[in-house]
């Protein structure tokens, strides 16, 4: 754990989890999903294959499986990965055995962004005795830790659900941040989808006004591990943030800018928002302006 973190134990390591992974008080959840990039449905940028499948080849023992798309997000919505009402959401999670008296330990195959995306609805929801595995289930491979394959269903847990309802925000929290001196849009997108040189999203380009820090810049060079707090202190530095800065945090469906408010949150950084459904919904409304170049 690194001391400069804001909240230290909301990033573990595989040392310390090697020795706990058993303990009757933790619950492990393996949160992977993955995106296939396809042409064929222009209104909707990537298919979501869950990591179920692999899981059930592999995983961290005693970990269980949360399925973000189908039992975490709204599936009413034409968005992947929208965040359902809060209290419904404290009683999702609570079906999948997260809640009290446990401490979560949440990781991911393929990038800690979707590691990153549950914990923030968690905090969201109110339930703060989370934390991250650094570098994921890669992370713990590379060590030559045990692995699994059979299946672990947790019974239902306690969860009271505490919300903060200004977390996850809207378009019109967007577009009144665009016009607000004040407030920072940052796009945690790679740099030629916020240049404006792919469609991706059905319109090419970027929310007006806003930054861009790619998500991959906080990540070591695997991709695995997050970089110290201060390196990542230095990036924020570069862009002329601090932790005075109102931040709106958006990308394409709301998974990658919450590895960037994760990194911040943990930097002291105090008023920082994400935008739920991010390009996904942004670049398919022709109401709203975009910027390219």
């Amino acid at each position: 754990m690194d001391s400069m973190w804001a909240i230290p134990e909301a990033i573990i390591d595989c040392h310390w989890l090697k020795d706990r992974y058993d303990r009757q008080d933790i619950r492990i959840y393996d949160c992977t999903s993955y995106l296939h990039y396809t042409d064929e449905h222009p209104s909707q940028p990537y298919d979501v294959v869950s990591g179920f499948d692999n899981y059930c080849r592999s995983h961290i023992p005693n970990a269980a499986f949360l399925d973000l798309q189908q039992d975490l997000s709204e599936n009413d919505s034409p968005y992947s990965f929208t965040i359902p009402a809060l209290h419904d959401l404290a009683e999702r999670f609570k079906k999948q055995g997260v809640g009290e008296p446990f401490h979560i330990i949440l990781y991911s195959a393929n990038g800690m962004q979707w590691a990153t995306r549950i914990w923030w609805m968690l905090y969201a929801a109110g339930y703060q005795r989370v934390s991250i595995l650094n570098g994921g289930f890669a992370a713990w491979q590379e060590a030559g830790l045990p692995t699994q394959e059979s299946i672990t269903k947790w019974e239902p847990a306690e969860f009271e659900a505490r919300p903060k309802p200004n977390i996850f925000v809207g378009k019109q929290r967007v577009l009144d941040a665009i016009a607000d001196e004040k407030t920072v849009l940052l796009n945690a997108l790679t740099s030629d989808l916020h240049l404006g040189k792919s469609a991706r999203y059905g319109r090419p380009g970027r929310i007006p006004t806003s930054l861009n820090i790619p998500f991959t810049s906080f990540m070591k060079n695997g991709l695995h591990d997050i970089k110290s707090a201060s390196e990542a202190q230095q990036i924020l530095a570069e862009h002329g943030l601090n932790q005075d800065t109102d931040i709106v945090n958006y990308c394409g469906g709301g998974i990658a800018a919450t590895l960037n408010a994760f990194v911040m949150l943990q930097l002291g950084f105090s008023d920082l928002q994400i935008y739920d459904n991010s390009m996904s919904e942004w670049a398919m409304d022709h109401s709203l302006a975009i910027e390219t170049g």
